[in-house]
């Protein structure tokens, strides 16, 4: 399972092993889903409020928790909820409570060097639970049993809250960067030529490159690609992100890859189409991109340019998010593309150096996670597309063709 989790069957094992094997999983991170920070606040919701407060309390922590933290909650709570939903299993919410409370709040579990204060033997010297455990392990039991319940709630944030963000964000922060489909429509019909609005995203692009990249911060990235990050200059929150590796392709070859073969790279995807070619080199581009259930799928519409006339036969692909003036699919979020700039510089014997520049806006997360996850998921796409073509091994041609 470790070795090849993707390759993992449960069919045939035992359901009480599998149950085994989930809270022993829980049992084992180094701090509660909850964390350590949040995970006694959760307890004394269910300890000392009435039960008619329970879900606005347990709405407003559930924010409170890091990005990562909460979707892997809802994961869990709505797979449980399914499975008490389901005759079959003659499974409870709050039998299934009973079952997993103690591992996923990490009651009575014992670490010697855990940072947490809650995680630490809290028995009696006779063995016996004091009445703070038995507290304890009631409000978890009663809490988790109430948030599968009421899962499908839980992550809804209250509508007083939405009333009392809704002046925080002018329309300007919340829209798109790029120009609406109607002025694109107004520019083509009065002659305009469309690579006019990209061209400001290509000579930065070309202006870095340039420079060498020259004010990047370099952090620690996946292995065999380089990652860097660094401020907008537009006063945005989120960091702009580099991330870079050595591709056996040439420029070209890789060009068409990032361009029209996306499902080779991207385990994402669930679609994708041109909907408009513009003119030669500029397209308007829809896809949609999938989340493990039931997380929201994104969906992208974005203007997109591209140009393989670089020296030394380098190429390159600009795109960002435009006002499609269409309905978001009812199933998902209308993602922005703040930000997407593709280099690929040829590196000599067939091989490219692909660096991609990224900053988007994917809905429903904090900065705090675009600063710590975001630009991962960027290296690791460069490291998909490099994975997508064979090695070229050393006693093959010298060049690709």
């Amino acid at each position: 399972m470790t070795s090849s989790p993707d390759n993992v069957c449960y069919e045939g094992q035992s359901a009480y092993d599998v149950a085994d094997l989930l809270k022993q999983y829980f049992r084992d991170l180094p701090e509660p889903i909850f964390t350590s920070k949040l995970t006694t606040t959760f307890l004394q919701i269910y300890q000392l409020l009435p039960k008619d407060q329970w879900l606005a309390a347990a709405q407003a922590a559930t924010l409170l928790l890091p990005d990562e933290n909460r979707e892997v909650l809802q994961t869990l709570l709505y797979f449980l909820s399914d499975i008490a939903s389901a005759e079959e299993n003659q499974m409870t919410a709050g039998n299934l409570a009973v079952c997993l409370a103690p591992s996923i709040f990490h009651l009575n579990v014992s670490k010697k060097d855990s940072p947490s204060p809650r995680i630490k033997s809290k028995r009696s010297l006779v063995g016996r639970p004091g009445p703070r455990d038995l507290s304890e392990n009631m409000a978890a039991t009663q809490g988790l049993s109430h948030m599968i319940s009421d899962c499908k709630k839980l992550f809804q944030v209250p509508q007083d809250m939405v009333l009392q963000l809704c002046g925080s964000y002018s329309a300007a922060e919340l829209s798109p960067p790029g120009p609406a489909l109607a002025e694109l429509r107004q520019a083509q019909a009065a002659g305009v030529s469309l690579s006019l609005y990209m061209e400001e995203s290509v000579q930065e692009l070309l202006r870095d490159a340039a420079e060498r990249f020259k004010g990047w911060m370099s952090v620690p990235g996946p292995q065999d690609t380089e990652l860097a990050c660094r401020k907008a200059s537009d006063g945005h929150p989120l960091r702009v992100w580099k991330a870079s590796t050595e591709v056996a392709a040439p420029p070209a070859v890789v060009l068409h890859r990032v361009l029209r073969e996306r499902a080779l790279w991207d385990e994402d995807l669930l679609r994708a189409q041109v909907l408009e070619a513009l003119m030669p080199g500029v397209e308007l581009y829809h896809y949609v991109t999938d989340s493990m259930a039931p997380h929201p799928c994104r969906d992208f519409v974005v203007l997109r340019m591209w140009r393989s006339d670089l020296p030394r036969g380098g190429c390159l692909l600009v795109s960002q998010s435009l006002d499609p003036e269409q309905p978001v699919p009812e199933s998902g979020v209308r993602a922005l593309m703040l930000t997407s700039q593709y280099l690929m510089e040829p590196c000599g014997l067939g091989r490219s150096r692909l660096t991609h520049i990224c900053r988007a806006d994917l809905r429903g997360r904090s900065p705090d996670w675009y600063n710590k996850v975001f630009g991962h998921l960027c290296a690791m796409e460069v490291a998909k597309i490099r994975d997508s073509f064979p090695t070229l091994q050393a006693a093959g041609p010298e060049t690709k063709l």
